[in-house]
């Protein structure tokens, strides 16, 4: 694309329904958008947050990859949980992927487009 910009795509087929990319990159940075648990090779989801939780992490990670980064490049996360009693579940999950990156972060709880989804994760990384 022009302006330096790369568009990024998990192959979903639901990201040229709504118009986005899974990841956009532009001078250095890396913004991915809200990832969720679906496996995205299957379109499938998972109905347990624990699983959905770490798939969105390897989706995550696929985009990153993509770009020439890691989750240890990560700056900027957003956690967006459908039940606030789900967080201390997943805390020690979103430690586990970033103990050494530690980003910025901000947890919500929301409504998502579908009911089958837990959880959706965004971030902002930093190419090296």
């Amino acid at each position: 694309m022009s302006n330096g910009k790369r568009l990024i795509s998990s192959g979903s087929a639901f990201e040229a329904i709504a118009g986005y990319s899974r990841a956009v990159v532009q001078d250095g940075w890396v913004h991915v958008s809200g990832t969720t648990g679906f496996d995205y090779t299957r379109m499938e989801i998972h109905s347990d947050l624990i699983a959905q939780t770490h798939q969105c992490f390897a989706n995550i990670s696929a985009a990153l990859e993509k770009a020439g980064c890691t989750l240890d490049d990560v700056v900027r996360v957003r956690y967006l949980l459908t039940d606030a009693a789900d967080f201390d579940r997943v805390a020690p999950i979103f430690g586990e992927y970033f103990g050494r990156a530690r980003p910025a972060a901000t947890a919500m709880v929301v409504g998502l487009v579908d009911p089958r989804m837990l959880i959706e994760i965004e971030v902002t990384a930093r190419q090296p």
